[in-house]
């Protein structure tokens, strides 16, 4: 009998022409066939958002010579429902989100559309992975990522993932031989202290861009995300949707509300 590659959905959300998922799309070819499904404009900050208010496009394109190619004017979230349930024949095998520009770690996993992507994919019951490069450039390196790419996604083929959780993967921005090794973390416990830089336009309207100074609570601990960035190892943590507060589930019932 003739082996069935396996099926691997790409998207990310920096739009379907960022080098990120260039290097994500080009890596995956080597491992099944492909189908790339990403946004046609950058998404970045849409967290798990979807578009209900509003119409859904699809369009054909033919960028990296995948299986099949399709922009979406939705959101990464939109990308993969409408992979999965108009776009496909078959569940994938694998979800791949990314490569990000830019860091996906601790409590940016919040906000990140690559990483609800990637969410979306295991709600949907495919084993799926997030990557992130801690470098924000649009001509950023991705020689030493498609590496680290390659290896975790070929590992999650072969064990598949638990049910419902998905990997958020972070890449340090260093070249393939000075990157330590893969650390399987915890999401660091940090914040934002957030900002509002108020300007003013040419008409004295006032006008404001987000700013804000990471702090993270966990800085003295070695099994956090953040460390093993910060120590120069690609950091994997293990993510689910689930976001019940089990310990707390004891306490709160004390109330007796």
């Amino acid at each position: 009998m003739k082996k069935v590659k396996p099926l691997i959905l790409v998207t990310n959300d920096d739009g379907i022409t960022a080098p990120g998922i260039a290097a994500l799309v080009e890596v995956m070819k080597t491992l099944g066939e492909v189908v790339v499904v990403a946004p046609d404009k950058a998404q970045s900050g849409m967290g798990h958002a979807i578009t209900i208010n509003s119409t859904l496009r699809i369009n054909k394109v033919k960028i990296y010579g995948a299986k099949q190619e399709y922009s979406c004017t939705g959101t990464p979230v939109d990308c993969i429902k409408f992979a999965v349930n108009k776009i496909m024949h078959r569940k994938p095998d694998l979800c791949v989100s990314g490569i990000n520009h830019g860091t996906n770690m601790s409590i940016n996993v919040i906000y990140s559309g690559t990483m609800s992507a990637a969410v979306e994919g295991a709600i949907e019951g495919i084993p799926s992975i997030g990557f992130s490069l801690t470098d924000q450039s649009i001509d950023a390196d991705f020689t030493a990522s498609k590496k680290i790419v390659r290896t975790i996604a070929a590992k999650v083929l072969q064990n598949g993932l638990p049910s419902g959780v998905c990997l958020n993967v972070n890449i340090p921005k260093l070249k393939y031989e000075l990157i330590k090794g893969i650390k399987i973390c915890r999401q660091a416990r940090a914040t934002w202290i957030e900002k509002f830089d108020e300007r003013f336009d040419p008409g004295g309207q006032a006008y404001y861009w987000l700013t804000g100074k990471f702090e993270n609570f966990d800085a003295k601990e070695k099994d956090t995300d953040v460390w093993a960035l910060d120590n120069n190892y690609v950091s994997v943590v293990p993510t689910q949707f689930d976001m019940t507060a089990h310990l707390a589930i004891k306490e709160i019932a004390k109330w007796k509300l």
